[in-house]
């Protein structure tokens, strides 16, 4: 089965949802389902409160009484998050869990979208932007994380490593 895992959303006991994460996580550990239950969210937020003067950072449950899911839907995987206790159920019409849209997700904060760039290692690309605009260089290494590339550039007759945004550069 090569299904993509999705995000559900999970209704709990209200004040649960860190219990319901903590039992969902530790099922998922005991029967080595990790394969198709991949994440358990909480999504939250710092909030500034100042009481007597203090400053104090408080983290606020943005959806309370849910809890986030990125899993493969299954009759297993079903079975395990319906029946875990604190659980209420999916979100979704009768009992057919629907999975959230991808820009659900980035507007929830819960996943940051990870940018495709067609540019492999090895890749000759021509920086387009930045103090080293025209410059052809060679990738040297690609960072999905950071959305940067370690490009060799040659410059006074050496190569010389810079490290560039993924939209200052294109392949050539």
């Amino acid at each position: 089965m090569s299904e993509k895992a999705k995000w559900y959303v999970v209704h709990t006991y209200s004040g649960h949802e860190n219990k319901v994460k903590a039992n969902i996580e530790k099922l998922v550990e005991n029967r080595g389902m990790e394969d198709v239950v991949h994440e358990v969210a909480v999504p939250t937020e710092d909030k500034v409160e100042i009481k007597n003067g203090k400053k104090k950072v408080k983290q606020k449950k943005i959806f309370p009484g849910y809890v986030i899911v990125k899993m493969i839907m299954t009759d297993e995987s079903w079975y395990l998050v319906r029946n875990t206790r604190g659980v209420t159920g999916f979100v979704g019409p009768g009992s057919k869990p629907i999975p959230l849209s991808d820009e659900e997700v980035r507007n929830m904060g819960i996943e940051e979208a990870v940018p495709e760039i067609d540019m492999a290692v090895g890749d000759t690309i021509k920086v387009i932007s930045g103090p080293f605009e025209s410059f052809i260089g060679n990738v040297k290494e690609i960072n999905l994380e950071k959305h940067t590339l370690k490009v060799l550039i040659s410059m006074f007759g050496r190569e010389t490593p810079v490290e560039l945004d993924f939209v200052q550069v294109e392949k050539l």
